[in-house]
């Protein structure tokens, strides 16, 4: 994206709210009151139905339409669901539950199709009768999906026949008709296709819906999903299909790494109407890895499942290694951080009237889950490590060496702090700060080089622009414990510069610049320095990523001039581009080597002038998935980064064929 920043507009009148001398009063009166009806809100306001109008919005109307399959699944009548991405653009979802219901519906006059389709909290989510357990909990999902979108038409298989209806823009264009038998079968086809007045893009990708769809078939055991892009370079196919549910979810989060137990630990009961299920499997790594699910969402906020999660496996390790002589009468039990080091796991739960905290269902709050997820997940953990001893005293000892390192890291942190206090108001040494105090307005850039920083210092408006050099081979976090992290060299005066802290002792408001920008050279070693900051970041201060703090600076490759005029290029593409625009013989082309061939005025230009620069913004979209491909490409095992490298290989020779 391009970074314009802007001065502020000036106020539009008096701060005290009183009328301007002379301003034109408009009457605030009954009719100033507007009702809209039926989905015109959603055509209105869609930020306050699916977040956004972005690329993530767009998508969100693939997974509302895919979630009440998968609430068929969970319901026992669902076992196949088929997605297609359309060679035009449009969706298709097909399953094999029950259909929609149709018939006269009693409160409207309407038929339940047509209500289901065209009127906000409306479906069977609410009176218990139709589900008793499922995703969706607003009952805004298919109608939200027919607002924004240009057309859509279902067809449900019930009662025997199959009945359709279509929809512009979330109004019916047709009556509810039936169109022949159903043959025996049931369920419902919904197809749609997104509306351009709506949306800033109409660009599905293919990863993120098959990740997604993966995520379902792992959560559901025994369900089938096929997906299908029709669309041209190149048309594409996945099925996901999981038997193992949750083992093998957690088996796939931890592939190309070394485990210390091939079989995960396994748990899952039924109390009452609540079903639990957990998986868990540790690693050699360091970095605790939880996803957890409410009836199919991830909560990524957590909640009282993953409260009662940790509290069992705390207790539960604490237990096996004192009954076992492992932890001594004197020695300090094991704390949640230790037992966490290395951990893979994913918690389920399904339950039927699930609370979450706020529409966006991030967190959830229902207070009995805790003690029944608690009980569930104790009892499976026991029944393991009685049952595989070699394996449990690997777990435990691999606890106590997280126990004697976070104890070292305490000292390390402290340190840094220590070192931070004396020096009082002094921050490091290579760290060109701004003028500005208010961190909502002040960068940072991190440049690889002392060469490419002193451009950067030269350059920069120092005003509101910070810079930080940093020289050498930086430390890889993926392969490092806390205590030898706060110990580096490289990475210390980071930490410092930053001012908010690091790991358990990170505070967001204590940040001392909302833009973080990497600023390395456009080659292979400034993607691999690249590299090694994100996953720093990653895995040592994911606020920053999350509140949306750290960006990547795009800087030139090649300077094409005519002697009067000059255009950069990022790339070998936009070289040749730039050359064709021109339509000159006698053309000087520079490539650079690095940022440090640079001057600068050319830095300035190019990388770090607002009004001119182009900043990619560092987004965690799946946050599993990002987890998998670090450990991938940082990690310590070097088949599954080979593996990666030669599958991307192969792709760029198809695509240029």
């Amino acid at each position: 994206m391009t970074d314009q920043l802007t001065k502020p507009a000036a106020p539009a009148g008096p701060a005290n709210g009183r009328k301007a001398k002379g301003a034109a009063e408009v009457a605030y009166t009954a009719e100033s009151i507007q009702v809209l009806e039926g989905l015109e809100a959603v055509r209105k306001r869609p930020g306050m139905y699916i977040g956004s109008t972005d690329a993530r919005g767009l998508h969100q109307l693939i997974w509302e339409v895919v979630d009440n399959s998968i609430d068929e699944a969970m319901a026992g009548h669902a076992t196949l669901i088929e997605l297609t991405i359309n060679a035009d653009g449009s969706v298709t979802n097909r399953d094999n539950g029950r259909g929609v219901p149709v018939g006269k519906q009693k409160q409207t006059g309407r038929d339940a199709l047509e209500v289901v389709h065209t009127v906000l909290h409306a479906g069977g989510k609410f009176g218990g009768g139709g589900y008793k357990v499922s995703g969706g909990l607003h009952g805004v999902g298919v109608s939200v999906v027919n607002a924004l979108s240009e057309k859509l038409r279902v067809e449900s298989a019930f009662g025997g026949q199959v009945w359709f209806q279509e929809y512009a823009r979330g109004k019916p264009t047709t009556k509810v008709s039936a169109i022949g038998s159903s043959n025996g079968r049931t369920g419902t086809l919904t197809s749609f296709t997104p509306d351009a007045q709506i949306f800033e893009t109409l660009e599905w990708n293919f990863e993120t819906v098959a990740q997604r769809l993966r995520e379902s078939a792992y959560l559901n055991k025994g369900l089938w999903i096929k997906f299908v892009d029709e669309r041209p370079s190149p048309k594409r196919e996945k099925s996901f299909y999981f038997e193992g549910g949750l083992i093998s979810f957690v088996r796939h989060l931890n592939r190309g790494r070394d485990v210390l137990h091939p079989r995960p630990m396994y748990a899952e009961r039924r109390d009452g109407s609540t079903q639990v299920e957990a998986a868990i499997q540790y690693n050699d790594g360091y970095s605790e890895n939880v996803f957890a699910f409410a009836n199919n969402i991830n909560t990524v906020d957590g909640g009282t499942h993953v409260t009662g999660f940790r509290a069992a496996l705390t207790a539960s390790l604490n237990d096996y290694a004192r009954k076992n002589a492992i932890l001594k009468d004197n020695d300090a039990n094991l704390s949640g951080d230790d037992v966490r080091e290395g951990l893979t796991a994913v918690v389920s739960v399904k339950l039927t009237d699930p609370q979450f905290e706020g529409q966006t269902k991030a967190k959830l709050g229902n207070a009995d889950v805790k003690g029944q997820v608690q009980a569930a997940v104790t009892e499976g953990i026991n029944r393991y490590l009685e049952e595989n001893p070699q394996d449990a005293r690997r777990i435990v000892e691999k606890s106590l060496l997280a126990a004697r390192a976070r104890d070292a890291a305490r000292k390390a942190r402290d340190l840094v702090i220590r070192k931070s206090a004396l020096e009082g108001s002094a921050l490091p040494g290579k760290l060109a700060d701004c003028q500005e105090r208010d961190p909502a307005k002040s960068e940072l850039f991190i440049v690889e080089g002392d060469s490419a920083g002193g451009s950067a210092k030269q350059g920069r408006d120092r005003h509101f622009q910070a810079v930080l050099p940093m020289f050498g081979k930086m430390l890889n976090v993926e392969k490092a414990r806390i205590d030898k992290v706060l110990g580096s060299e490289k990475i210390r005066p980071l930490i410092i510069a930053l001012g908010a802290g690091i790991g358990e002792t990170f505070d967001i408001a204590k940040l001392r610049y909302h833009k973080i920008i990497l600023l390395a050279d456009a080659d292979v070693d400034g993607a691999h320095i690249r590299t090694l900051l994100m996953t720093f970041f990653y895995r040592h201060m994911p606020f920053i990523i999350e509140g949306g703090h750290l960006y990547i600076a795009q800087p030139p490759l090649f300077r094409v001039s005519t002697g009067k005029v000059t255009r950069y290029a990022k790339d070998e593409a936009d070289r040749e581009r730039v050359v064709k625009e021109f339509k000159a013989k006698n053309l000087t082309i520079q490539r650079f080597k690095g940022l440090g061939e640079m001057n600068a005025e050319q830095l300035w230009e190019t990388t770090m002038n607002p009004g001119t620069r182009t900043l990619l913004r560092a987004d965690i979209e799946d946050a599993s998935e990002a987890d998998r491909m670090f450990s991938t490409l940082m990690g310590e095992k070097v088949e599954p980064r080979r593996d990666f490298i030669k599958a991307r290989a192969r792709q760029v020779q198809n695509l240029d064929v």
